[in-house]
């Protein structure tokens, strides 16, 4: 080849690579994850596919699941037992270990485990916890108190006040105001400048950190008057966590979806999951309109067993039924909608959820 043959051709593979590793730069730039501002995990206790089902066939509204573009399954096995219960199962989301059952906070050898909430506070997020249970109970609990079995209640709400918690909402009063070691946990939260209320939950959020405890032990279900709380409350959370500069990240749970089941109440299990449905799209309506939010919906574990089967041999009607009283091996589904909720999709543990929640809220 002539010399000013080989210096053309040469120059035209130096662009044509040079061009080629432009477009391969861009691609990747392009494929990389958008990081959210703020994440909102919302938990329904015991709700498997069938019980997310529900919302298909006795809602009044369309389903709000069926606004999610990314859906994923979770394995939901502890480190103990092939089916998990729920200390287990929240602590795998809020510390990514596998545990044993009944362990909240704690890894397999019984020692403390730092949770999404302790470990992103130290870099200024701002974090909230919303539950129709006692706020004391083993899902919340998970992303706070560090015991080694979960029906330690009063050591539980202990470690509330000096928690890095900045708003919760719940049931449980009775573990900081009647506790069998007299300890005044109220006159502890107010000394550490939480805003309480045990009334009625406020119409907006306080500037300080905000304690909200409205039921004794649990919140009463659905059927038994507790109203738009779980809605309501998970919106007032937004409102005050919202203000943080940084982000927030947000724990909400449907905690009675699962008692409905260990209870066998079809009837129960509908009104409760509905709730949460109801919950999800209000906290779907911010995140679309905020841009910056990442909601992330799933379970600890299905409960029950339960099923939308016909009705004897009608094709054209369902019976619920609740075949079990307790937890179930099943995987749980996991949907994910706003920036980085393609990285949810697939099939995994139950603690990569944290891991992958961790890599968005990574500095």
């Amino acid at each position: 080849m002539k010399p000013i043959l080989y210096l053309a051709f040469f120059s035209f593979l130096t662009i044509a690579c040079g061009e080629k590793q432009t477009q391969i730069e861009n691609a990747k730039e392009s494929q990389k994850t958008v990081k959210p501002k703020n994440v909102v995990l919302l938990i329904g206790d015991g709700m498997g596919l069938s019980q997310i089902s529900i919302t298909q066939y006795y809602g009044d509204k369309p389903s709000n699941f069926e606004r999610f573009p990314t859906v994923g399954l979770v394995k939901t096995s502890s480190d103990s037992h092939v089916i998990t219960d729920s200390g287990a199962g929240a602590t795998a989301y809020a510390a990514g270990v596998k545990t044993y059952n009944k362990a909240i906070g704690m890894g397999p050898d019984s020692t403390a485990v730092a949770s999404i909430v302790e470990t992103i506070s130290k870099t200024g997020y701002a974090t909230g916890l919303v539950a129709t249970s006692s706020i004391v109970h083993a899902t919340p609990a998970s992303f706070f108190a560090h015991v080694k079995t979960r029906y330690e209640y009063e050591e539980i709400a202990a470690f509330l006040p000096k928690s890095d918690i900045d708003f919760f909402a719940g049931g449980g009063l009775e573990f900081f105001n009647k506790r069998k070691d007299s300890i005044d946990l109220i006159a502890e939260l107010l000394s550490e400048d939480f805003q309480l209320d045990t009334i009625q939950l406020p119409t907006s959020a306080s500037e300080k950190k905000h304690a909200i405890l409205l039921a004794q032990n649990a919140m009463p279900k659905i059927s038994e008057g507790r109203g738009d709380f779980l809605v309501d409350a998970s919106l007032l959370a937004i409102e005050k966590l919202k203000t943080n500069n940084t982000g927030f990240f947000l724990m909400v749970e449907g905690s009675q979806i699962d008692w409905g089941c260990h209870d066998q109440e079809p009837d129960y299990v509908i009104k409760e999951q509905l709730d949460f449905d109801k919950t999800i799209g209000k906290v779907l309506d911010y995140a679309q309109a905020d841009g910056q939010t990442l909601v992330i919906v799933t379970a600890d574990h299905e409960t029950g067993a339960f099923a939308l089967a016909m009705d004897g041999t009608d094709y054209g009607k369902i019976k619920p039924s609740v075949y079990s009283g307790e937890h179930s091996a099943v995987m749980v589904p996991v949907f994910a909608y706003g920036p980085g909720s393609e990285l949810f999709g697939g099939v995994y543990e139950n603690t990569e959820i944290y891991h992958k929640m961790m890599t968005l809220l990574s500095k």
